[in-house]
């Protein structure tokens, strides 16, 4: 089937299912008292519901046909890659600026603008997640 959304919606199924199956082999506990497996198995599973969603929509509407673009793929692989070299090398903000501006090259169109706004989200993130979650995150 050369169905995109098809494909998307199998392939989030799949991965709900591997991180849904793998939180067993951690204690559920109880929703006034969840165990670490909790989690993962709630995530997973509104994940899995999104794909089937995702797929029936997909055999309702009309087919989207696949597109593949190495380049793309190989500019994203590298900003992933480079974001963890340099946020173990020199911080994690730098880490993060890497990564939205490098693989904003895979875009259709590119700004510097939005490039900056998504940065600067993804930091504040990374801060509120060192803030609050007590996260052990090398942003400065």
């Amino acid at each position: 089937m050369n169905n995109q959304n098809f494909i998307k919606g199998v392939f989030i199924m799949a991965f709900a299912l591997l991180f849904g199956i793998s939180s067993f082999k951690y204690p559920i506990g109880h929703f006034s008292r969840g165990g670490p497996g909790l989690f993962p198995l709630m995530a997973s599973s509104v994940l899995f519901a999104i794909g089937v969603i995702t797929v029936i929509t997909a055999i309702f509407t009309k087919p989207v046909p696949m597109s593949h673009s190495i380049k793309n793929i190989s500019i994203i692989m590298l900003s992933l890659t480079g974001c963890a070299a340099i946020s173990g090398l020199v911080n994690m903000i730098a880490g993060i600026v890497f990564l939205v501006f490098c693989s904003s090259l895979a875009a259709t169109s590119y700004s510097t603008v939005r490039n900056v706004k998504i940065s600067a989200g993804l930091i504040a993130v990374a801060f509120g997640f060192k803030t609050f979650l007590g996260l052990n995150l090398p942003l400065l």
